[in-house]
């Protein structure tokens, strides 16, 4: 069945009878977009603890509207041994009530609203007819708000301008504002004195002036007259002043609370719906529902908590466990017994430690009874709140394994950490291996690889070492080699390369740049040198060495380590 905002009212009758009679329900949302930052594949991985996953989504995708919403309830037919179903398709959409209602801001993601339209998403009937909703803060202050209308009408309100006795007067009222109350008193005081007219549309006015009405009427006329505030096409507000004995004026109180109270219900909208269906306290299921039970939460009742409990050391979560949403126990020594004092810290104290985390206990056991409805205000230790925490021995420091279970299977993945950024994880069901895989193909932050993969590629790097041939080895010599003639004849040049040094009957300038340096190293190994500078070597020692380099070229080159061009011999060498 669709439900919008024309025809909800009609049948909210029905839908309250579905959750009524059913067994279990399912659900289902459609969002306007999934994350406002990281890819979805990039926001949710494999590797998220609860935690984690819960802080990704609130912070990434709140932001977005869950506009429609999927409800089908499931009850057992016995006699016929079949489930009969009742499914409802709710549009929703947080049209403002009123001018002081929340005027709600989303943002939408190009993908989603592709998907939505490409399977025939009417979004018309969203933005036009979605149901309206108010989250329970929201449904608080706007009761609030007709609390105090309500009072002001009475003339029992704590009104602005009015005196502390309000009984007998209100204060003087604005100067700007006088001669507009006095007009309005004048032609109040023409409908009393009129035996035709019973009514009084007074003009279109502001808020301010509003209240200023209701304000001199009930003091000036306690009785015989009935005031309401009423709405025209163009959305002004104008007062209707009617003329009623005591009986009729109590009536039409009540006929406007009723109206408000209607209103008030209107504007509560699909919000309705959710406290039925979480009233009901039945199974509630849905298809990787986290997603939806967030947003169901967020919009229609109430904000999404914070993490209250972040340190579980034992004196950081005594001090936390005395703080709001948490209320600390009462508790006595008995006689004969001598009593803590948590003002005097003992810690490292067996039986202080013990008592303190006896209190920590008894604080968080009752904040799950302040959940149940009614809510209680102790939790017994055999309440079935606990059952899911027993026999279940907490792992601190185990970011993987939260705890151990005492009483059935423990958690399913065991990780050993081979250093600060990698480790072997093994999974007990083998057919989960190819999932994590899977899972890591879109991931940005780590890779996954196989136990086979893993061992594979460190064998073929073995495998690539031992395949080195000995020419190889033999290349690697000759380039060694290479750079230390190449060296050598560098320093012989640059040693004899002075500004009295000579080659071939005419001096040379000393470069520093590397081609020159290159160029001219090349001459100066064919050549032998004549040095006239008395700093320079022994003309002996020089031509015995410039020997030596020729008889190492030459040999060099018959093994074919240097070519025939002398350009490689001054090439940057691949490894120093």
């Amino acid at each position: 069945m669709e439900i919008i905002r024309s025809n909800f009212k009609s049948n909210l009758h029905k839908v309250y009878q579905a959750i009524e009679e059913a067994d279990f329900f399912a659900i289902d949302g459609e969002f306007s977009g999934i994350s406002d930052g990281p890819s979805v594949t990039t926001l949710t991985n494999g590797f998220d603890t609860p935690e984690e996953r819960y802080q990704k989504l609130k912070k990434h995708s709140m932001d977005f509207l869950l506009f429609q919403f999927g409800l089908c309830a499931f009850k057992y037919d016995c006699t016929h041994s079949k489930y009969i179903i009742k499914s409802f398709n709710f549009y929703v959409f947080p049209k403002p009530f009123n001018r002081s209602s929340p005027d709600v801001k989303f943002v939408c993601q190009s993908s989603s609203i592709d998907f939505l339209a490409s399977q025939g998403f009417d979004f018309n009937k969203v933005f036009r007819n979605g149901i309206p909703y108010l989250n329970q803060e929201e449904e608080r202050q706007l009761r609030e708000q007709y609390d105090e209308k309500r009072s002001q009408s009475n003339g029992a309100g704590a009104l602005s301008y009015v005196s502390p006795n309000t009984s007998k007067c209100p204060v003087t009222i604005p100067e700007d504002q006088k001669k507009f109350i006095d007009q309005v008193v004048e032609k109040i005081e023409d409908l009393l004195q009129s035996e035709e007219n019973k009514n009084l549309d007074l003009d279109p006015c502001t808020g301010f002036q509003r209240k200023l009405i209701y304000q001199t009427l009930n003091w000036k006329y306690p009785k015989g007259i009935h005031v309401e505030t009423l709405e025209t096409e163009k959305k002004e507000r104008y007062i209707v002043v009617s003329k009623v004995d005591e009986e009729e004026r109590k009536r039409r109180e009540q006929q406007k609370h009723a109206k408000e109270q209607e209103e008030l219900n209107d504007a509560v909208g699909f919000s309705r719906v959710i406290h039925a269906i979480a009233n009901s306290g039945k199974l509630i299921i849905g298809h990787n529902m986290l997603l939806d039970v967030m947003h169901t939460v967020h919009q229609f009742c109430c904000p999404l908590p914070e993490d209250i409990i972040n340190n579980t050391s034992l004196a950081e979560l005594e001090k936390r466990l005395k703080e709001a949403p948490f209320n600390p126990p009462k508790v006595e020594s008995a006689e004969g017994f001598p009593s803590y004092d948590t003002a005097s810290e003992q810690l490292h104290e067996a039986g202080y430690d013990a008592y303190i985390t006896g209190l920590c206990f008894i604080s968080m056991t009752n904040y799950l009874g302040s959940f149940l409805s009614p809510p209680k205000n102790h939790v017994p230790a055999s309440s079935k709140l606990i059952e899911p925490f027993i026999n279940k021995l907490f792992l601190m420091r185990v970011m993987d394994i939260p705890y151990l279970n005492l009483e059935g299977p423990d958690w399913n993945i065991q990780v050993s950490w081979i250093d600060d950024t990698s480790a072997f994880v093994s999974l007990s069901q083998p057919e989960q291996v190819q999932i994590a895989v899977n899972t890591s193909k879109y991931a940005e932050s780590y890779r996954i690889q196989t136990y086979a993969e893993y061992v594979g590629k460190k064998h073929e790097e073995k495998q690539i070492k031992r395949k080195w041939p000995e020419d190889s080895w033999k290349e690697i010599e000759r380039k060694r080699l290479n750079q230390c003639i190449s060296c050598a004849l560098q320093n012989h040049y640059y040693c004899t390369k002075s500004p009295t040094a000579t080659s071939t009957g005419r001096k040379r300038k000393l470069s520093l740049s590397q081609a020159e340096a290159g160029s001219e190293a090349r001459e100066t190994s064919d050549l032998e040198f004549e040095q006239t500078d008395s700093c320079a070597e022994p003309p002996t020692e020089g031509r015995k060495k410039t020997k030596k380099f020729k008889k190492m070229k030459k040999d060099l080159s018959a093994a074919g380590s240097i070519s025939d061009s002398s350009a490689k011999l001054f090439e940057v060498p691949d490894t120093w």
